[in-house]
């Protein structure tokens, strides 16, 4: 089925005119300047350019493939998380890349020795991190990760326990993800309903 749409694109792009009978196979055919295409011809390349568009998007990544990056993105997803609550610094050096970019929840950018510092001088601790509704969405060597996390911890003396979403962003590099992006934001209406 492809290989017949390929052909028949083939076909509109080299030939400006329908085939008839009676034409022989050496008919030379008249060259136009672009400026003097009909219209006809536009519509067919417009349409061939569409076809190829849409047969290339269809192949971009098998089905598999895509399940099997979603699973690597969970797992270190889970990585990340235990890494987190245990503190284990030289497993979050090892997932977060060298140009890392973290925007946290109060709007502070930190870098990736910012955010492995802080950690190891024990500035953030996380005691319970619990992460519900995980979305994957893999385009090609970015993974993009959404995720609803609940929370128990302290950043230096104030308490930063509760509900946030994020948004964590993978990239595939020499064959290994990282974490290149990161984006928190707190969940203030759940806080202002319980009060209630």
């Amino acid at each position: 089925m492809k290989l017949s749409l390929h052909l028949c694109a083939i076909r509109l792009i080299l030939f400006d005119v329908p085939r008839r009978h009676g034409l022989p196979s050496g008919t030379n055919m008249r060259r136009r300047s672009v400026a003097k295409l009909s219209s006809v011809t536009l519509s067919r390349i417009f349409a061939v350019c569409l076809l190829l568009a849409i047969c290339h998007s269809a192949l971009a990544l098998p089905h598999h493939e895509k399940s099997e990056i979603h699973k690597q993105i969970e797992t270190l997803e889970q990585l990340w998380r235990q890494a987190i609550v245990t503190n284990n610094v030289s497993e979050m050096d090892r997932l977060l890349a060298d140009d890392y970019i973290g925007i946290t929840s109060n709007g502070t950018v930190e870098t990736k020795k910012e955010a492995v510092d802080q950690r190891a001088a024990g500035t953030v601790r996380i005691s319970t991190l619990d992460l519900t509704d995980t979305k994957v969405r893999v385009y090609g060597d970015t993974a993009v990760v959404t995720s609803q996390a609940d929370l128990v911890g302290t950043n230096g003396t104030t308490d930063i326990s509760g509900k946030y979403r994020y948004t964590r962003v993978y990239n595939r590099r020499l064959g290994q993800w990282k974490i290149v992006s990161f984006e928190a934001s707190r969940i203030h209406d759940v806080d202002a309903r319980a009060k209630k």
